[in-house]
């Protein structure tokens, strides 16, 4: 099954760092976090992008905030994005209309 996204790939590679940092296996964290191990290796392997709620059970099983496991993704990382416009690129077009 190929990569969902690089932000996929990134987060997965950051959730198996720390549950081997904790030396957990996969069923040890899937009994934690109340999920089953096969769908959290998915997500180590970047094939699924998982939920918030999925990120915070993850997170909260291993003693972590969820924070870390985002931080720097951005849109740009997914398939498909047609533009790259921002809310401050539309402000100063509007800014640049109203002139």
């Amino acid at each position: 099954m190929p990569t969902h996204s690089e932000a996929a790939t990134i987060l997965g590679e950051r959730l198996r760092a720390a549950r081997n940092e904790r030396q957990l296996t996969l069923e040890d964290l899937g009994v934690l976090a109340g999920m089953h191990w096969t769908n959290i290796g998915k997500i180590e392997r970047g094939q699924v992008h998982p939920s918030v709620e999925t990120l915070v059970r993850l997170s909260t099983a291993l003693d972590l905030d969820p924070a870390p496991f985002i931080t720097g993704l951005n849109a740009d990382m997914y398939p498909g994005r047609a533009h790259k416009l921002t809310a401050r690129d539309l402000l100063a077009a509007r800014r640049e209309l109203e002139r």
